[in-house]
């Protein structure tokens, strides 16, 4: 079955960075897009960036110019490193893959980021 595990998450000080990775495995059909999402207490999961399967790549405002989202398909990993972190990026993190062939989401347990 198919299994995302994220990793990367912790502690820092506003300005600083952080570099989440989510391996994924168990999957057999092509995949139509990797995304990484976060959900803050009391609000609604968001999607921050993602990468499509042509390699366009999208971010949401907030993290425009500061996070970046890359992949490397050689080890089924899907990485977002994360500069600038200010103290609005406090949440937790989930890395997400969407099927090609239905458009099924698959969700990473998440990792926490705490910038204080």
């Amino acid at each position: 079955h198919v299994q995302l595990v994220e990793s990367g998450g912790g502690s820092v000080q506003t300005g600083g960075s952080l570099r989440l990775s989510c391996v994924i495995s168990g999957y057999s059909s092509d995949t139509y897009c990797l995304g990484w999402f976060r959900q803050a207490p009391g609000k609604a999961r968001e999607g921050i960036a993602s990468i499509r399967r042509d390699g366009d790549e999208y971010y949401g405002d907030s993290v425009a110019g500061r996070f970046t989202i890359s992949r490397d398909n050689s080890k089924d990993t899907l990485t977002l490193q994360m500069n600038s972190l200010k103290l609005e990026d406090t949440a937790l993190y989930y890395c997400a893959r969407v099927e090609a062939v239905n458009f099924f989401v698959y969700w990473g347990q998440g990792t926490q980021v705490t910038v204080s």
